[in-house]
């Protein structure tokens, strides 16, 4: 039996290994692997990208917020291909009303460039769960009866079309459920701020802290069933890898997808070599052994090897979205100023821009532009950065002195002299304090940017919120705040060093 499988395993290897000398003009290029912001599709984007690593260079796009985010980053060729589960593509992609054929979604699928394949091996079906004991409540059909529990519940749990809205229809209940992270769920039950919160099937927690998985004894829940959606121009552009990620075909158990989720979750590994070590022992593509990779304290997470790339990332965006927004704020402050009748209107303008909600924003930006990453980012940035800069270029303007224009208009001085002259450096503290606003309100905006894949310190955000890690929460959240400081610090010395000019000009 042993020798059985060690010969099948070699000969897989072997079958994967010709293939790529002979594909390999067409593995040219970069392979581009997706996730969404939860623990398991983290890992299994690792899983994804270390099995198809050895025949392309390969890029995790990682913690890409929800279903609807990630989807339109595979729709618009963000992305090439990421894990997901069969309920999900049936009721939130395709809509169905009920379960179909594979035939059936693969038909429909293909008018949008999107092909499923390679089921994994396990469902990973909702559940809604309570703290454990030796009574209490057993089946969801009792909820209904128990209209003082307190339910908190995922947000996309409660925005799906699978979720919240037909089960509370299904059950009949009459709760209304506190939007929560998935990530904090498991500590506000513990901690007894709610009662009933949603769950995966796999999710390590649930041994851990003895809950109790209600019994959905209406069979409202689909199966979940773990596969790849792909784009389906992936299989002619990478074949290699495609055919090591068909390798994955039923070899990951719900037990082996519990346990990576527990090293994950509780035993402190990272991500990526959480699925290193199971492609170690499982996969016939693996070309690594199993490390040592526990998750350090707090120092040791913020000055990882990734620091740089995430401070460039943070830096890049904050310094283009404030610089658009000065080159678009200020002559609209302009206007606004010297233009009685638009005064009111463009301040209205850039105040209500200000307050749509940030993953609003990117939520409607994903589809308008077609791509995630750091554009629509950038674009949402500069919405945000607009307010200070165009209300304080208006309000500087409009308290120069009366005086000093009449008296520049009398020595000869045309519209524009006065302008560059008399106006502007009379404001420019005014406009500088604005600019200064709207540089330290974007390096903490800018922590969205990871929900959509742009990077930056929120990419550590966001796993720490999907891990319950207050470490990793503080290890994104600190070199921000450092460099909110050094933003501020910077203009203090630009304003000092303008100071001291004007007083030192005759």
């Amino acid at each position: 039996m042993r020798t059985t499988l060690a010969a099948g395993q070699i000969l897989a290897c072997f079958a994967l290994a010709v293939g790529v000398n002979c594909a390999a003009a067409a593995d040219a290029g970069t392979l581009y692997v997706g996730s969404k912001r939860f623990t398991e599709s983290y890992i299994l984007g690792e899983v994804l990208r270390q099995t198809a690593a050895p025949f392309v260079k390969t890029v995790h796009r990682q913690g890409l917020g929800n279903s609807a985010i990630v989807l339109a980053a595979l729709q618009s060729g963000n992305i090439d291909v990421y894990a997901e589960y069969l309920g999900t593509v049936e009721r939130e992609i395709l809509k169905y009303s009920k379960p179909a054929t594979l035939a059936a979604i693969r038909r429909d699928l293909a008018p949008l460039g999107l092909g499923i394949a390679v089921p994994l091996g396990f469902n990973n079906s909702y559940a809604l769960a309570m703290r454990g004991g030796p009574d209490g409540i057993r089946r969801l059909s009792e909820l209904a009866a128990h209209t003082e529990l307190r339910f908190g519940l995922s947000h996309e749990f409660i925005g799906r079309a699978d979720g919240w809205p037909g089960l509370a229809q299904r059950y009949q209940l009459p709760q209304r459920p506190r939007g929560l992270d998935h990530g904090i769920a498991y500590t506000a039950l513990t901690q007894r701020q709610v009662d009933v919160i949603d769950i995966y099937a796999t999710d390590a927690k649930i041994r851990q802290l003895g809950l109790r998985v209600l019994d959905d004894d209406r069979a409202y829940f689909p199966r979940y069933d773990a596969l790849l959606l792909y784009r389906l121009d992936l299989v002619q552009r990478f074949p290699a890898a495609w055919r090591a990620l068909q390798s994955l075909e039923g070899r990951i158990s719900a037990a082996d997808m519990i346990e990576m989720n527990a090293a994950a979750e509780i035993e402190g590994e990272s991500f990526a070599n959480v699925a290193k070590n199971w492609l170690a022992l499982h996969s016939p593509v693996a070309a690594v052994a199993k490390a040592d990779a526990r998750r350090g304290g707090l120092m040791a997470k913020i000055f990882d090897d990734n620091l740089w790339q995430l401070t460039r990332q943070h830096v890049t965006l904050v310094l283009c979205a404030v610089a658009l927004a000065c080159l678009i704020g200020i002559p609209l402050g302009l206007f606004a100023a010297f233009s009685r009748r638009w005064r009111q209107p463009v301040l209205a303008l850039v105040g209500v821009l200000q307050t749509v909600p940030s993953l609003a924003l990117l939520a409607m930006l994903i589809p308008l532009l077609g791509m995630i990453g750091t554009v629509p980012a950038l674009i949402a940035l500069f919405v945000y950065a607009l307010l200070p800069i165009v209300r304080n270029t208006c309000a500087g303007i409009m308290q120069v002195p009366q005086g000093l224009r009449m008296a520049a208009l009398a020595l000869g001085l045309g519209r524009r002299d006065r302008l560059l002259y008399i106006d502007l450096p009379l404001a420019l503290p005014i406009i500088l304090a604005g600019i200064k606003t709207a540089a330290v309100m974007s390096v903490g905006t800018a922590t969205i940017a990871a929900f959509i894949g742009a990077g930056g310190y929120g990419e550590r955000i966001t796993i720490g919120l999907a891990l319950n890690d207050n470490d990793m929460l503080l290890a994104g959240a600190i070199p921000a705040a450092v460099l909110a400081l050094l933003t501020q610090g910077l203009f203090e010395l630009i304003e000092r060093f303008g100071a001291r000019r004007r007083r030192a000009s005759p």
